[in-house]
C-alpha cells in the first residue's frame, strides 16, 4: 500500500481510503469483515460525515457499535470526518460545527476526530466564526487537524483569513471519467473546446503550492452519481478496453487501474472508496502499489474522452 505523509502534520496515511457512507444497514460482523479487510492490506484511514445514513450520525453510530478500537489500535488508525450539511443548507457556524463534532465524537465512541473536513462550502460563512470554533475544537483536543471538502481556492483563502490552523486536506469529486481538476489544465485557453473552462479555479495547483492533500471521492463513477465506467462497455469501450488490457500487464483487476490512474499523479492524491465489498477493497488496495507509465495514464485519460490539444 502506497502511503503519503500528511501536510503539515508527521501522520502517515494510506493512499486508499475507506468510506463508510453505506454501512448504516449492514450488521456488526459485516462492518468487522469490511473494516478488517481494510485494515489487512494497509488502510488507515477511515472517512465518515455527520449526514451518512440518513439520520444524523447514523453511519457513524453504526461504525461506532460495530468496530471498539483499543487505545493501541486508535493510535494507528486515522478517523475523519464532516460537517456542515443540513437538510436544505449548508451551515459553517460556530454552533453547528461544535455540536456536530461532539455528536460525531459520541456516534464513533472516539475522544478525538484526526481530521474535521467541512462539508460543501458555505456562501454565508463568517470565517470568523470558523475559526473560534476550530480554536475551541483544538484547544479541547476533540480534533487534531482541519481541512475542507469541495472547496474552490477562494474558498480557501476566505477560511485562512480568520483560521489559524492549517487546512490539510481537501476532498473532491475525482474519476477518470469526471476529471476537469485534470482536464481544465491540459486544454488551457483553447477556445471553443469546453474541457478548457476551468470549473475549480486552478485548484490542483493551489493544493500542491499550498501543500493540501487532495482526496479524490466517487473514484469509479462516470460523472456526477451516474453510475460507475466500470464494464459500461456502451458508452466507454475504448477505456474499459485500456482498463483490461493495463489490468492482465500489471495483474490486478480493472478497479485496481483505476485506483492506479489517481494515485499515480504527482499530487499524492487519496482514494476515497465508497465500496461495502471486502473483495473490491483488497482490488483497490492493490491497485495503489502501481505506477503507470505517463503513456499509460494518457492513454487512459484519452480513454475517457478528454482531448489533449
Amino acid at each position: 500500500m502506497k502511503t503519503y505523509i500528511l501536510p503539515h502534520t508527521d501522520r502517515t496515511v494510506s493512499s486508499v481510503v475507506l468510506g463508510l457512507m453505506r454501512i448504516v444497514k449492514m450488521s456488526d460482523a459485516e462492518v468487522q469483515a469490511l473494516v478488517g479487510a481494510a485494515r489487512d492490506v494497509g488502510i488507515n484511514v477511515f472517512d465518515h460525515a455527520d449526514i451518512y445514513g440518513g439520520a444524523r450520525h447514523a453511519c457513524e453510530a453504526r461504525f461506532g457499535e460495530a468496530i471498539q478500537f483499543s487505545a493501541a489500535e486508535r493510535d494507528q488508525v486515522f478517523i475523519q470526518s464532516k460537517a456542515g450539511i443540513r437538510p436544505g443548507y449548508f451551515d459553517f457556524s460556530a454552533e453547528h460545527i461544535l455540536n456536530s463534532v461532539d455528536g460525531s465524537l459520541k456516534a464513533l465512541g472516539t475522544d478525538y476526530l484526526d481530521l474535521l473536513l467541512l462539508h460543501r462550502p458555505d456562501t454565508l460563512v463568517e470565517p470568523e466564526e470558523v475559526a473560534a470554533a476550530f480554536d475551541t475544537l483544538q484547544a479541547a483536543g476533540k480534533v487534531r487537524h482541519f481541512g475542507v471538502s469541495n472547496q474552490t481556492p477562494g474558498q480557501i483563502d476566505l477560511l485562512k483569513t480568520a483560521v489559524t490552523q492549517p487546512l490539510v486536506a481537501n476532498q473532491v469529486q475525482l474519476s477518470i471519467t469526471h476529471a476537469p481538476l485534470f482536464a481544465q489544465g491540459v486544454a488551457a485557453n483553447m477556445a471553443g473546446l469546453d474541457q478548457s473552462i476551468s470549473r475549480d479555479n486552478g485548484l490542483l495547483e493551489y493544493s500542491r503550492i499550498n501543500k493540501m492533500m487532495l482526496q479524490a471521492w466517487s473514484p469509479f463513477q462516470k460523472g456526477f452519481f451516474d453510475g460507475v465506467f466500470l464494464g459500461d462497455r456502451e458508452n466507454f469501450a475504448d477505456l474499459n478496453d485500456a482498463l483490461d488490457e493495463l489490468a492482465a500487464q500489471y495483474g490486478v483487476t480493472p478497479t485496481g487501474i483505476a485506483v492506479a490512474w489517481i494515485t499515480r499523479h504527482s499530487a499524492n492524491i487519496q482514494v476515497v472508496l465508497g465500496t461495502t465489498n471486502p473483495g473490491r477493497v483488497a482490488e483497490s488496495a492493490a491497485g495503489s502499489d502501481v505506477t503507470l507509465t505517463r503513456p499509460e495514464w494518457y492513454r487512459l485519460f484519452t480513454a475517457a474522452g478528454h482531448k489533449l490539444p
